[in-house]
């Protein structure tokens, strides 16, 4: 067999089947997809490579897959910390970007999260945001995998003026990238509180004609709750079902204010939950029930949020804060156990994002996104189980490598296709300009 590239590895995880670690195997990658899972001895025999990698210390994963983020907030990162969702949103956030947000912050935003996200193992990400036509430009630049959210918002922004406006700004952005191997759209409505009924009723029904997901954060805060049942005399949940928005294609972010009734009919619905662990517990929004929803039958996936609430873009921290708050969480030592993790991390977004059939686990003829990282670390021995210790005890740092569609973006922690030096000045900038808008007692 003649390959593009060869990887020999200590451990491959497939994730599909579950359970199954592969020990001394090879990956072989052709055309941007994987062409054989093989054990190393094979494969030396069999494959001849262009590229062979050799990586005896390290275990390969599917890319992880960050289900939830705002990628331009980046720049906002740590700006206004320790503050209730509401408050962080009205009087810091949403005024910062009635400032500042335009084409070049989010170009400059996204770049620096999609850096941070390729250093940290993250091949593919869920966004939303304003100007999601340059996140997705940038994305293709960087050779990532980008799912653009086609935000949706009753007020006007520097991004569209109105409901209409964001709509037909939505059709622009799938025709501009339907033709895209690693960009898609998605319908993105931000959040009940933020989009009435007549929007959301056209977004149901764009949905269904263009074959769409549907992405929102839904039941985020107690606080959001409590506002639909004073203005809308129900739950957000009942009144988006009354809408007919819950489905196969809908995707709920934060979902920690659930009562058991709801876990039942959401299911039922086969509706997917992005869990957001750590900006959950930032904000002191609420704890998920993602035992209770894994139970159901829901399949949950795992999102970063923006590091503007988080304050990173660090899946794998966010796969160990997941696994150890679902045991507190559900008081069961056995709740979401590492292997169970890792699938939220990357097969379970896949799914939530319709592209379980391209990515999401190692397997032949999926596309060739692969992460490599390295256990031979102090930090990481001795070593008895390779998915424990990625979940539980590796770090970001212990990234080597991250393929995209067969390309590698990253070698032996080297960006292969960004300056970083550039994004270190450009982040400096703005770190200057917001310093001085916000005033010297911000700083």
């Amino acid at each position: 067999m003649q390959a593009d590239t060869l990887i020999h590895a200590a451990w491959i995880i497939p994730v599909n089947p579950a359970g199954r670690v592969l020990e001394q195997h090879a990956i072989a990658i052709g055309d941007g997809r994987i062409q054989a899972v093989l054990p190393s001895a094979e494969a030396r025999e069999q494959i001849n490579a262009d590229t062979v990698v050799e990586r005896p210390d390290h275990a390969l994963i599917p890319g992880l897959v960050n289900a939830h983020t705002h990628s331009p907030m980046s720049l906002f990162r740590g700006m206004a910390d320790d503050l209730p969702l509401m408050d962080w949103l009205n009087q810091h956030i949403w005024p910062a970007e009635q400032r500042w947000v335009n084409a070049e912050f989010v170009a400059d935003g996204s770049r620096l999260a999609m850096a941070e996200m390729i250093r940290g193992g993250t091949t593919c990400f869920n966004d939303m945001y304003f100007f999601p036509d340059v996140t997705g430009q940038v994305a293709l630049e960087a050779g990532m995998r980008a799912v653009l959210g086609m935000i949706l918002i009753d007020f006007p922004s520097a991004w569209a003026a109105d409901a209409d406006d964001y709509l037909d700004k939505a059709i622009e952005l799938h025709d501009r990238f339907r033709n895209e191997p690693l960009v898609k759209a998605i319908f993105a409505p931000h959040a009940p509180y933020s989009v009435s009924d007549a929007p959301l009723q056209r977004v149901r029904t764009l949905a269904n004609e263009l074959e769409l997901p549907i992405h929102m954060h839904v039941h985020e805060t107690m606080d959001e709750i409590e506002q639909s049942l004073k203005q809308h005399g129900q739950r957000p949940l009942a009144r988006l079902e009354a809408l007919k928005l819950p489905g196969p294609d809908f995707v709920a972010v934060h979902m920690t204010q659930l009562e058991d009734h709801e876990i039942e009919s959401f299911a039922a619905s086969g509706s997917h939950v992005v869990h957001c662990p750590e900006s959950n517990l930032k904000l002191a929004s609420g704890f998920c029930p993602v035992a209770r929803l894994l139970d159901a039958g829901v399949n949950v996936a795992l999102g970063t949020d923006g590091a503007a609430s988080n304050n990173d873009l660090d899946m794998l921290g966010e796969m160990r804060s997941a696994a150890l708050l679902g045991k507190g969480v559900a008081r069961d030592p056995e709740a979401l156990p590492a292997g169970q993790v890792l699938a939220m991390a990357t097969l379970g977004g896949a799914r939530a994002l319709g592209l379980e059939d391209d990515i999401g686990s190692l397997e032949t003829g999926k596309a060739a996104d692969i992460t490599a990282i390295d256990l031979g670390r102090l930090e990481t021995r001795p070593l008895f189980d390779p998915v424990s210790q990625i979940v539980y005890a590796a770090g970001r740092e212990q990234v080597s490598d991250v393929w995209v569609n067969g390309c590698r973006l990253l070698e032996n922690r080297r960006l292969t296709r960004m300056n970083e030096q550039q994004l270190l000045a450009s982040a400096g900038q703005w770190q200057e300009k917001l310093i001085e808008w916000r005033g010297p007692e911000a700083s």
